[in-house]
């Protein structure tokens, strides 16, 4: 029987999982794989969500309200990374220590047909899920909406982010906006303007960086920045870990993390970006036009 109803719709995706089967070879590492999926699922049933299929490595569940769906979510978070303690206090392989998730949720019109979802809700939260970094929840206003003054609190504003494949649509918060033209980057005398064609970015204390920051506390190649899914993401590849103060004043502890960047702001290497000491590098997201589309969202770290 089709049924046509506001849902609110959560992908999770395990990160990380490849270098399971390159350490643990393909048997043992599905059989993990598939048991850390099993065990996400568990909150979105006592959540009172149903899980609709699942994808390999993550799946997909639906919610009738946007409030259990949010608590599946943090539960889901902590499921995976109590499973990757125990995992470490055993000596398992550093490819389960290695592993993150990712959540993305959206909120709309779905048609459940056949024991699957279908509708722009579900598009939504397919492609949001790309731009979501480590250990990240991304959320759309239209999610946003139906939560609690307490839920909303830990969220932070991701500005306005392109998804792939989108079109013209009254789906949560439209604005008319293009995807960034580029990403500048300034430290001590050097300032210079990367465009996404010139991706990846290596900042570190190496002078064949791709952004050289001469400073002891930076490492070599210290962190990473991608073009990914229409957006610019900083990677942490260092052992002294990178941090991300945006323009509200957010600060983002990255420890061979990822989140994405937007707006401006500074990335401390080395070093807490209160430390004003550390060596600390001021980005910009540039945007030369607004002509695409644009679906805000929020994000929960």
């Amino acid at each position: 029987m089709t049924q046509i109803s506001d849902r609110t719709v959560l992908f999770a995706d395990l990160r990380g999982s490849t270098a399971l089967y390159e350490t643990l070879g393909n048997a043992e590492a599905t059989s993990v794989v598939t048991h850390c999926v099993r065990a996400l699922g568990k909150p979105v049933a006592d959540a009172g969500g149903h899980v609709v299929k699942t994808l390999g490595d993550g799946l997909m569940a639906v919610f009738p309200m946007p409030q259990p769906a949010i608590q599946a979510a943090m539960q889901m978070h902590d499921v995976l990374e109590a499973m990757v303690t125990r995992g470490s206090e055993r000596g398992a392989s550093s490819g389960l220590r290695g592993l993150k998730l990712q959540v993305a949720l959206a909120r709309g019109e779905v048609v459940e047909m056949a024991g699957d979802c279908f509708g722009d809700a579900v598009n939504v939260a397919a492609r949001l899920i790309d731009h979501a970094g480590d250990n990240e929840t991304l959320i759309t206003v239209e999610v946003l909406q139906g939560l609690t003054l307490e839920q909303r609190s830990r969220f932070r504003s991701l500005d306005r982010l392109v998804l792939r494949g989108r079109v013209p649509t009254q789906f949560g918060d439209v604005s008319s906006v293009s995807e960034p033209d580029g990403l500048r980057l300034i430290w001590s005398n050097l300032n210079r303007v990367f465009a996404s064609q010139q991706m990846p970015v290596v900042l570190g204390r190496s002078p064949q960086a791709t952004f050289c920051v001469d400073d002891s506390r930076v490492s070599r190649s210290h962190a990473r920045v991608d073009w990914h899914s229409g957006s610019f993401q900083l990677t942490d590849l260092s052992y002294n870990g990178t941090y991300v103060r945006f323009a509200d004043g957010e600060i983002v502890s990255l420890r061979r993390g990822s989140c994405t960047l937007h707006g401006s702001g500074s990335i401390a290497l080395g070093g807490s970006p209160s430390d004003p000491t550390s060596a600390s590098v001021h980005f910009d997201v540039l945007r030369f036009g607004d002509t695409q589309p644009q679906l805000s969202a929020d994000l929960f770290d």
